[in-house]
């Protein structure tokens, strides 16, 4: 009797186990685009997602432990009540540009007081003003709050006229310099704050299960 009950627990027990490694095992052979979809539209839960983590804009401790995985590496995370499952399925490198900016909309000004008041913004900044207060105080857009700082971006983020010539207008690091887009009425000052950085992405599918 005793070991009837034994071998029934030890049967329990491995179930269990093998219960709580089915969805790593089911990760383990998810590496396409569509294999990704596909598996989100079977285990449909809000939580469960595939997340992009950018190694310049993720920087917590856990946001780290996931740059170092490998691709195809799968990481676990229990609590009492669930247990969450990352893959990293994807890893990149990118390159990355970032500059500062006051935009001036075209509609409130003429275009020849719009070219005044940039040459103005332009040698307050070269007599030694700040970029971050001449944006707060000048620019048109609520970027304005972050002293017109636009943060790292990819090729293809940005409208392409805008994109175009900070990528290709062969400006140096700290130069300021002028963008216009009459087609839409933006007209910019910009300062190249950074040169251009390859930066690491990873791609992490996230998959949330309960611990019954």
């Amino acid at each position: 009797m005793t070991k009837n009950l034994l071998f029934a627990a030890t049967i329990s027990i491995s179930a269990f186990l093998n219960a709580q490694n089915s969805t790593e095992k089911e990760l383990e052979f998810i590496e396409t685009p569509e294999q990704i979809t596909n598996y989100l539209e079977l285990k449909n839960f809000k939580e469960n997602k595939l997340i992009t983590f950018n190694e310049e804009k993720h920087k917590t401790i856990f946001a780290k432990e996931l740059f170092g995985l490998s691709r195809g590496d799968i990481k676990t995370v229990k609590t009492n009540f669930e247990k969450t499952i990352y893959k990293v399925v994807e890893k990149t490198k990118t390159t990355n540009y970032r500059v500062a900016y006051i935009y001036l909309d075209g509609t409130k000004y003429s275009l020849t007081d719009l070219n005044t008041l940039r040459t103005k913004i332009i040698n307050e900044y070269k007599n030694g003003a700040p970029f971050d207060f001449l944006a707060k105080r000048y620019s048109m857009d609520e970027n304005a709050n972050k002293g017109g700082d636009l943060g790292w971006f990819v090729q293809g983020d940005m409208y392409p006229d805008f994109e175009n010539e900070i990528i290709n207008g062969n400006h140096s690091l700290n130069a300021i310099f002028t963008i216009d887009i009459p087609s839409k009425n933006w007209y910019y000052v910009v300062l190249k704050t950074h040169e251009p950085k390859e930066i690491s992405e990873i791609k992490v599918l996230k998959i949330v299960e309960a611990i019954n």
